[in-house]
């Protein structure tokens, strides 16, 4: 592959296809090596052309953009980010990672070309990820095994659960959050990579499917154990105490992250506020949000765990923090929670 990211660009507009393909080719080390109007035809392509990764619309004529991941994953795994309109097709993208795609990145609405540049360099950043991430078929629903909860969790060492989770983060969290009991005697705060607009829906559709309760974290919302928060997108979660109580907090600052929410953020915030009382997890996802503020769970004596590098779809975040010497101990998806209950 000497270095550069085939790639196949799926759209049913001409004029997308085109930006994209520019967009793409603009960047050294990716090859635009082909271009379908719709699923079926890219199915076809993808067995011709071989492409390393493919970018694809979700609403598309004949064979949509869920169909195509499905039936492509189920004959053979490849990396697929999304490039998708963000109203009204929220229940699709997440069908599509549900299905098995590695990421998606947010088209904007109105397709003048200004617009559509804006999101080059992220579609680019995303495409290289996926060629080097770990795709699986839905089969990876196998390692989450049942396992039994007594009908009374003593608390154990920590008061509350980080987790910072980026590339591969919804289909990872589909898997590990739906395994914690309701009686959880402990909160778990999430930070999740995702556009505006997709975390409500996500955290309404993991609450549906999770014996324990789910939410998009609010302003000012008590933190209670046997809660998941995910932070909404666009916005940082941190946390604060006010008496015996302590509450979720949102605010756009700081306004210097890469991300916004941050894991960093949320991480330090944790530590600050639970001091060695915090157990820290950093899960698949590219870049390093995470590697500073497990700095700060493990200043004030706190634990931090990480994903092993076997079930990452991107070994990015994790590698980063065991890396700078942070992490106390890798464990496989199936087995994090495991992990998470032995120690809460």
């Amino acid at each position: 592959m000497n270095g550069v990211t085939r790639v196949l660009v799926v759209d049913d507009s001409a004029y997308v296809r085109k930006v994209v393909s520019q967009m793409l080719s603009r960047n050294g080390d990716i090859e635009v090596v082909g271009i379908a109007r719709d699923g079926n035809e890219a199915l076809e392509l993808v067995e011709e052309l071989r492409p390393d990764v493919v970018t694809c619309d979700l609403v598309m004529p004949e064979l949509d953009g869920v169909g195509f991941v499905q039936m492509q994953m189920s004959r053979r795994p490849v990396p697929i980010v999304i490039l998708s309109v963000a109203n009204e097709s929220g229940e699709l993208v997440l069908s599509a990672l549900d299905a098995g795609a590695v990421d998606f990145v947010q088209k904007p609405t109105a397709l003048a070309t200004d617009r559509l540049l804006e999101i080059g360099q992220e579609l680019a950043d995303k495409v290289k990820a996926a060629a080097a991430s770990r795709v699986h078929a839905p089969v990876l629903h196998q390692m989450a095994r049942a396992i039994e909860h007594p009908d009374v969790l003593p608390r154990g060492v920590f008061d509350v659960v980080v987790i910072g989770i980026s590339t591969g983060g919804p289909q990872a969290l589909k898997l590990l959050i739906p395994r914690l009991p309701p009686n959880l005697p402990v909160p778990v705060a999430v930070v999740l990579h995702m556009p505006v607009g997709y975390t409500q829906l996500y955290a309404e559709k993991l609450n549906e499917t999770s014996a324990i309760h789910v939410l998009e974290a609010t302003d000012q919302g008590r933190l209670e154990p046997g809660t998941v928060y995910i932070a909404p997108a666009g916005r940082h979660l941190t946390v604060e105490r006010t008496g015996d109580d302590v509450f979720t907090r949102l605010d756009a600052r700081p306004l210097d992250t890469l991300y916004r929410p941050s894991v960093d953020v949320l991480f330090q915030s944790a530590a600050n506020v639970f001091g060695a009382r915090v157990l820290g997890v950093v899960m698949t996802g590219m870049g390093s949000d995470g590697r500073e503020g497990a700095a700060w769970i493990k200043a004030k004596g706190g634990t931090v765990f990480t994903e092993a590098e076997d079930s990452c779809v991107v070994y990015g975040m994790p590698r980063s923090v065991v890396e700078a010497g942070l992490s106390d101990g890798a464990f496989d998806l199936g087995h994090m929670v495991d992990a998470i209950l032995e120690h809460v």
